[in-house]
């Protein structure tokens, strides 16, 4: 017997929603964002590094730090002089745009470009919107 399930909402239909809102006030304030995605020690934090490096004296960057448990790639990006929020997901394998929202409010006015680097489960990452620009996968 065949039975038919009629979908009425997308899934992550009210993820992609606040995203759009996310990607609106970026936009809007001239702020290029990008999701930074890869696998688990792929080097995500090693090449923040190094962009922060070529970037901070022309211009001003901050870093949205995605892991399921430590504060390590965030003090690592600090310790370079990049303004970073950390979000811990506490098990969850990516990030969504809930969770930078939140962060938001608390990052200052005055930047140019936006990292969010990803936890590093591409499975789960690739699906989830979060506001940004441009999403990078390092491979």
């Amino acid at each position: 017997m065949k039975k038919e399930i009629a979908v009425l909402e997308e899934i992550l239909g009210s993820n992609k929603k606040i995203a759009a809102e996310i990607r609106s006030k970026l936009e809007a304030r001239k702020i290029l964002t990008v999701n930074l995605m890869s696998s688990p020690g792929a080097g995500k934090t090693m090449l923040l590094e190094k962009i922060a490096e070529r970037m901070k004296p022309r211009f001003r960057m901050a870093v949205i730090e995605g892991d399921i448990e430590t504060e390590r790639d965030a003090e690592r990006i600090r310790a370079k002089g990049i303004p970073a929020w950390q979000i811990t997901t506490g098990g969850a394998c990516h990030l969504d745009a809930k969770m930078v929202a939140k962060i938001l409010p608390e990052m200052p006015e005055k930047w140019e470009c936006l990292f969010i680097e990803n936890v590093g489960y591409l499975d789960c990452t690739a699906s989830y919107e979060l506001g940004k620009r441009l999403r990078c996968v390092l491979i």
